[in-house]
């Protein structure tokens, strides 16, 4: 089967500082390659700078790598423009750690998630009422939540309904950066069995960006570790944890002792 996602080595440095005699270059990203294929979710894990989070911009399309190529179904995102740039934002959606950065708080949550339909002008006007609605079933949301703005929901809510969001338009991938790690505990473990759920009923692919392994563990296929820019190993999910092969995927694990607490209980 035909990769659905293909990133060959991608190349990122950024300039920190401020006057010149202070600026350094980091190396956020050092000849990364991986591949996703249809359906499938890979764990992007590594501790914080390690640049999976940058990663995840450029299969977003959102930052330009200094080199490399992510290719998308065939075609290489850097080269899209116009009517096949926004097939590309349609097919391929972002869920963010903070939910307020894609939710605008003088909207209604259901505003927010019916926009990408307005976007991309998917069914009637009436079609689109109907289809939030049953995206906030789909997510596990009471659709009478729908009038509420963000400051009237929870966080775990105001996630729920960014993943909705997310679904509006039909995307094939997914990319969810860190989309748990600011819930409390049981909260994370509903928002985790939720994408498991989307995953068996939808089939869409996702790439969970997370510096958790225990996360990494119950929702995905593949896991692709990351340590200063370098993706230090790969593989099933199972073998990486399994039989680690590289230093520091056993130093992750070793600092996770309690793996096997996830998931805790599902929403009802």
């Amino acid at each position: 089967m035909a990769d659905l996602l293909r990133v060959e080595g991608l190349r990122k440095t950024f300039t920190l500082g401020g006057p010149p005699w202070a600026r350094r270059r980091v190396v956020a990203l050092d000849g990364v390659s991986l591949a996703l294929g249809l359906g499938r979710t890979l764990g992007l894990v590594g501790e914080s700078g390690s640049g999976k989070s940058t990663l995840g911009r450029c299969i977003l399309g959102l930052t330009t790598p200094d080199e490399g190529s992510v290719t998308f179904d065939g075609t290489e995102v850097a080269s899209l423009r116009g009517r096949a740039l926004l097939d590309f934002r349609r097919r391929v959606q972002p869920v963010f750690q903070d939910p307020w950065g894609s939710l605008d708080p003088r909207w209604t949550v259901g505003r927010s998630v019916r926009e990408a339909l307005d976007c991309f002008r998917i069914g009637t006007s009436a079609d689109r009422d109907r289809r939030v609605l049953d995206l906030f079933r789909r997510v596990g949301l009471d659709p009478d939540l729908a009038g509420r703005r963000p400051t009237r929901l929870s966080g775990g809510q105001r996630q729920r309904v960014a993943i909705a969001a997310a679904l509006a338009s039909g995307p094939e991938l997914i990319v969810a950066d860190e989309p748990v790690s600011a819930l409390d505990m049981s909260v994370q473990a509903q928002i985790l069995n939720l994408f498991m759920d989307l995953r068996r009923d939808l089939g869409v692919a996702s790439v969970f960006v997370t510096h958790d392994l225990g996360v990494v563990k119950h929702v995905s296929d593949e896991v692709a570790v990351m340590f200063r820019g370098r993706l230090v190993e790969t593989g099933e999910v199972e073998e990486v944890m399994d039989r680690p092969r590289h230093d520091y995927t056993r130093a992750l694990l070793a600092a996770n002792p309690a793996l096997h607490v996830l998931p805790a209980p599902r929403s009802p």
